[in-house]
């Protein structure tokens, strides 16, 4: 399908939202499920939109808080973290894990959501999540409101229930994604398609 005219969005004019203009066209965004936990003990969980991979050797992951949210602080404030899937049958508790609780509150108490010990970090881990990523704190970067966070992969728990042959299932793991707006990806439709390793692959 051609695409005849474009309407041209500049960052930096009066009335443009470049914020809501990313995260419209930068989709599907996975979510870091954060779970924390303060100086104090409080056990914190978050999700953040701006996740990915950012090492493969070592392995390291990365998300970027907006602002000086409680995670950021509690991550500075200990070194430790863990990544929980975002699961869909877990959409409205990750959903409502993003309203804006009082530090001293924690997410998991208000919101009735189950946690259980993790093996090598302090922060507990989302019992219903199938997939929890254990992480100590790499490094931190600043960029302008936001700061990017890096985290040292330790280990990663599974659920047996989601694996096929040894191996995590797409299908299985049922992750969520943010889009634009009030919008999420659910239950989202896969296609395989074999990747050319050299140009004489290509069909």
């Amino acid at each position: 399908m051609p695409f005849d005219h474009r309407t041209v969005f500049r960052a930096a004019d009066e009335g443009v939202n470049a914020y809501r203009l990313m995260t419209a066209v930068v989709v599907p965004r996975p979510i870091a499920w954060v779970s924390s936990l303060s100086a104090d003990g409080v056990v914190n969980l978050a999700p953040h939109s701006f996740y990915t991979v950012a090492c493969a050797n070592p392995p390291i992951v990365q998300f970027t808080s907006v602002g000086a949210k409680d995670t950021l602080r509690n991550v500075l404030e200990t070194g430790e973290l863990v990544v929980n899937l975002a699961y869909g049958p877990l959409l409205t508790a990750v959903n409502n894990s993003s309203a804006a609780f009082a530090p001293e509150s924690s997410e998991p108490e208000e919101l009735g959501i189950t946690m259980e010990p993790s093996i090598a970090v302090r922060p507990p881990r989302v019992k219903d999540s199938p997939v929890s990523i254990e992480c100590t704190l790499h490094s931190t970067n600043q960029l302008g409101d936001s700061t990017v966070v890096l985290g040292d992969v330790v280990l990663f728990t599974v659920a047996d229930e989601v694996l096929v042959d040894g191996h995590p299932d797409y299908d299985l793991l049922d992750p969520l994604a943010r889009l634009g707006k009030d919008e999420w990806g659910v239950h989202a439709q896969v296609t395989s398609i074999r990747r050319p390793r050299k140009p004489s692959d290509i069909r």
